[in-house]
């Protein structure tokens, strides 16, 4: 019998991915990538938060379609998500994250603002086993994970003032090869987190100038 996963079952742990459930926080450019391509690696409970709805120039770096105008971003992703595997269980929050949401062990932060970061960063620290923030401008990317005291200690250190942060939000300069690029970093250090293998906790890469820098804090901690 073909099995789905037989091409990345020595890759990602199947058995881990009927366990955990991610939470994606903003389902834009970066956040669209990384929940499709959780439910292609068969994890079988995303929760997917944003309040916003598809515009024109969400179709160009989101890989949003003609049909999805004017819908709210969760819903027409959780179909995407359906249309790759109708029993993924896909949990749609039309709202702007708020303390009072429950979430997964694992989250993906995939907001526009240093100060939205911080802001969900303070109120789930404590009530998530696996962080991963992922940051572009043009096309240029930064991924950074906590999961351990030194890499939380370390990603807290990162959330500087809105008034340093570069002029624009996150993805109001951007393309959808930028965006799956750093989508696809981000879920790498998911895949390893279920392995249990060291992460990359600040990595960064810079497509125009053909660099990637990884910083010499790593972790390693068991799912």
């Amino acid at each position: 019998m073909n099995d789905r996963f037989e091409r990345q079952r020595d890759l990602v742990p199947t058995e881990r991915l009927t366990q955990l459930r991610a939470t994606v926080i903003g389902v834009g450019a970066i956040g669209r990538h990384v929940a499709l391509q959780l439910a292609a690696i068969g994890l079988r409970h995303i929760q997917l938060i944003d309040f916003d709805r598809v515009e024109l120039t969400n179709l160009a770096t989101q890989t949003y379609f003609v049909a999805d105008l004017g819908r709210l971003k969760v819903e027409a992703t959780g179909e995407a998500i359906a249309a790759i595997d109708p029993t993924i269980d896909v949990q749609r929050v039309a709202d702007r994250f708020r303390a009072k949401h429950s979430v997964g062990e694992a989250i993906f932060c995939c907001v526009d603002s240093i100060s939205s970061r911080a802001s969900i960063w303070r109120s789930v620290e404590h009530r998530c086993q696996l962080w991963i923030d992922g940051r572009m401008l043009g096309e240029v990317a930064r991924i950074l994970a906590a999961c351990d005291y030194e890499s939380r200690t370390h990603y807290a250190s990162t959330l500087f003032a809105q008034t340093e942060a570069q002029i624009g939000t996150c993805t109001s300069r951007s393309t959808a090869y930028a965006a799956a690029i750093a989508s696809g970093l981000m879920v790498n250090q998911f895949a390893r987190w279920l392995r249990s293998l060291p992460l990359d906790c600040d990595s960064s890469i810079n497509l125009l100038a053909g660099e990637w820098h990884t910083s010499h804090v790593q972790s390693c901690c068991a799912v």
